[in-house]
């Protein structure tokens, strides 16, 4: 089944500075083939459902070991089953309506 997430990844105990953590995040996702969009506070993240949580779970494994002794993760996801939509086809319907 195909999903569309929005992650927001919070390494805690680390720092201010979050940015190498979430660079690495961004590393396992594209390395496993996944559609994604960065945005100021999470990323959005296209594919098959169990490809994307084992990215995931790969995600927290590898901040963990990158020194985070916590993380809160927030996950919003959507799934459809009467069609095939990517998160290109939601932007768009919506800016269309805007002109």
């Amino acid at each position: 089944m195909k999903v569309i997430v929005d992650l927001c990844l919070v390494p805690l105990g680390v720092g201010v500075s979050l940015s190498p953590y979430i660079a690495e995040c961004q590393n396992i996702l594209n390395s496993a083939g996944l559609t994604t969009q960065l945005h100021a506070y999470g990323t959005n993240i296209e594919g098959e459902w169990d490809e994307v949580f084992a990215a995931l779970k790969v995600c927290h494994e590898r901040v963990h070991e990158m020194g985070a002794p916590r993380i809160t993760t927030t996950v919003k996801m959507g799934t459809r089953t009467d069609r095939a939509q990517s998160m290109d086809d939601k932007i768009a319907s919506v800016q269309e309506k805007m002109l």
